[in-house]
């Protein structure tokens, strides 16, 4: 017995040109519907992050007005914690995930790049005054007190204040630009 291999002509096969030319920008499709997933999952992960922090801004602001008197140690705890290493994953997952989705989005323009930039720069800041403040917190709670109320009352409202001007920027620039794209 003899066998012979036969191969068929592209033009011989079933399917045509057409169809070979539609499979060819399959790839393309996909790549544009994997955008879109990834965008809408980014744009969801930073709004449930943002209202993490803002219901870490009423705790802090709980703080603040209970003080000089009325110190929850157990939330002096809580809120140090919540300022701890959370908070900079949040900051790199939004660095390193969804700023360059919105700088791509708008071309790689020079306003998208300054407002990452800006952004970025109050990241840093937010953790470095977060770092502070965890620990004038921690020291509070272990006192049962705090021993310049003034002190630790504008500490809180110098954060949650910056903190919540920060997500309402983010929120009304970077999400709703992105958003809008999904």
């Amino acid at each position: 017995m003899i066998w012979i291999k036969v191969k068929l002509r592209m033009s011989d096969q079933a399917w045509g040109k057409e169809e070979t030319r539609r499979n060819m920008n399959a790839p393309d499709e996909l790549m544009a519907g994997l955008e879109a997933a990834v965008l809408s999952v980014g744009v969801a992960a930073v709004r449930r992050a943002h209202a993490g922090k803002l219901a870490l801004c009423d705790r802090l602001e709980a703080i603040a007005d209970s003080l000089p008197n009325e110190l929850d140690r157990r939330e002096c705890l809580l809120a140090a914690r919540a300022l701890g290493p959370g908070l900079v994953k949040v900051h790199r997952y939004e660095e390193n995930q969804v700023f360059p989705l919105f700088c791509s989005r708008f071309g790689e323009t020079a306003e998208a790049r300054e407002t990452v930039e800006r952004l970025k720069c109050e990241h840093f800041e937010d953790e470095s005054y977060a770092a502070e403040l965890r620990e004038a917190l921690r020291l509070a709670a272990r006192q049962g007190r705090v021993e310049n109320p003034e002190t630790l009352g504008f500490m809180l409202r110098g954060f949650f204040g910056a903190l919540r001007r920060h997500i309402a920027f983010e929120r009304d620039h970077v999400l709703a630009q992105l958003a809008s794209h999904e």
